[in-house]
C-alpha cells in the first residue's frame, strides 16, 4: 500500500507554484549587475537605502522614519528590546501570532490578551481597562487578515485605538504583513496613515509578496523610535542583507511586485473558497468566518473537543495543522488554525476531509 502523502495546513507560506521564480530571477540579476558594490558589501544598520527610499515613498514618510531588517520578526525583536522592559504591560490579541506571545514572555513583560473579534480586537474591553487603571506600554495589533484568525480591524476600530493610545499614552505596534493580500472588500488606511500623534510604529514585510526566502522586513515610525533601533541593529549585525534587499528593490521598482501579488491574491481567493467549501460539505459543526485576504482561517469546534487528541488523531491519517492553544495564554482546546496558502484545492479537499475523519474519529472515542 503506497505511504500516504502529508498534506499541511501550518505553514503560513504561499506554495512555489505561486511564487514568482523566473521574474525574481531576472530582477535578481539585474540587481546584482546593476549596483555589485552596494549589493555585495555590508552596508549600514538602516539597510539598502534605496530600498529604505521606496518604502519611504509608499507609505508616505520621511526616510528617517524606515528601517529595514532581515524578516519582520527581527523588526518585532528589535522594537520590542527597545520598548518593553521586565514587567512592562503589553497588550496583545486573543489569540494571537504564537512567536509575538513567546518574544514578549522571554522579555519579562506582563501581557494582557484582549479578546479579539471577528473585526478586529475588542476595543471596548481595553477602554474598560484602562478605565480601570491599566497602562500598556505597547498595544500589539494585526490589523490586517490577522495571524492565526484571519479577522481583519475595522476602521472604527482603527479609529478607537488611535484615541486610547493618544488619551492613555501607549504605542500601539501595528504589525502588518499581510496587508496586501486582500482578494475581497476596500482596503482599509493603515493606522499609521492616520496617527497624528507619533503613537504609531508599523512593520511589514516582503516575505508574503515576494518570497519566504528573501527575509526582508521593515519599521516605520517616529524618528527617534527608529535611531534608537538602528542603534540596536548596528550592535547586532552591523547590516542586514544587501544582496537581499538590492533583489527587492528591483522586484518593486520593476513592477514585478504588482503582478506577483495579483497572482497570489487570486491563488489565496481560490484557496479560501475551497477550504470553506469543504469545511461546510465535511465538518459542518466547525465555525469560522471566511476571510476577506490573507493566509488563515480560524476554526472554532463544539464546546468540548480536545484538539491535541485532534492534533494526533489527524496527524496519524497524514494532517498537520496548528492548534489554537498555540495562539493563547489560557484556553482554545476547540480551536485551531488552517493555513490554506501552501495547499492546492485538491489537497485542501483531501485534508478538510482527512479533519472531519479525525474528529469523528475522537467523537465516537469520547462516546
Amino acid at each position: 500500500m503506497a505511504e500516504q502523502k502529508l498534506i499541511s495546513f501550518a505553514r503560513g507560506a504561499p506554495s512555489l507554484d505561486i511564487i514568482a521564480t523566473d521574474e525574481l530571477a531576472q530582477c535578481a540579476e539585474r540587481a546584482l549587475r546593476a549596483d555589485p558594490a552596494g549589493a555585495f558589501g555590508y552596508g549600514t544598520a538602516v539597510g539598502y537605502p534605496p530600498l529604505r527610499e521606496w518604502i519611504a515613498e509608499r507609505q508616505s514618510v520621511q526616510v528617517e522614519q524606515v528601517v529595514t531588517t532581515n524578516g519582520s520578526m527581527q523588526a518585532d525583536a528589535f522594537l520590542f528590546e527597545l520598548m518593553v522592559d521586565p514587567g512592562d504591560v503589553v497588550v496583545v490579541e486573543a489569540p494571537t501570532y504564537d512567536r509575538t506571545l513567546l518574544s514578549l514572555q522571554k522579555l519579562g513583560a506582563q501581557v494582557l490578551a484582549i479578546p479579539l473579534e471577528s473585526d478586529g480586537i475588542d476595543v471596548e474591553a481595553l477602554a474598560a481597562a484602562l478605565e480601570e487603571g491599566l497602562r500598556p506600554k505597547l498595544a500589539h495589533v494585526i490589523p490586517n487578515f490577522q495571524n492565526p484568525a484571519g479577522y481583519t480591524l475595522s476602521l472604527d476600530k482603527r479609529r478607537r485605538l488611535l484615541e486610547l493610545a493618544e488619551q492613555y499614552d501607549f504605542v500601539i505596534f501595528e504589525d502588518d504583513p499581510y496587508v496586501e493580500l486582500r482578494f475581497e472588500g476596500e482596503r482599509l488606511p493603515t493606522m499609521l496613515s492616520m496617527d497624528r500623534a507619533d503613537k504609531v510604529v508599523y512593520a511589514s514585510s516582503f516575505s508574503k509578496t515576494v518570497c519566504p526566502g528573501i527575509r526582508v522586513g521593515y519599521l516605520v515610525g517616529p524618528e527617534p523610535v527608529i535611531a534608537a533601533v538602528v542603534k540596536i541593529a548596528t550592535e547586532t549585525y552591523i547590516s542586514p542583507s544587501m544582496v537581499s534587499q538590492a533583489i527587492v528593490t528591483e522586484f518593486c521598482r520593476s513592477g514585478a511586485i504588482e503582478q506577483s501579488v495579483e497572482t497570489v491574491k487570486n491563488a489565496l481567493r481560490e484557496r479560501r473558497d475551497a477550504l470553506a467549501a469543504a469545511l461546510k460539505r465535511e465538518l459542518p459543526e466547525a465555525k469560522f468566518v471566511e476571510p476577506d485576504g490573507g493566509y488563515f482561517m480560524w476554526v472554532e469546534l463544539p464546546e468540548g473537543s480536545d484538539v491535541d487528541v485532534l492534533f494526533e488523531n489527524a496527524r496519524d491519517r497524514g494532517l498537520v495543522f496548528v492548534k489554537g492553544t498555540d495562539f493563547l495564554i489560557e484556553g482554545g482546546q476547540n480551536t485551531l488554525r488552517i493555513a490554506y496558502s501552501g495547499v492546492t484545492p485538491a489537497e485542501i479537499d483531501e485534508g478538510v476531509s482527512r479533519l472531519a475523519e479525525a474528529y469523528r474519529g475522537v467523537a465516537d472515542a469520547a462516546a
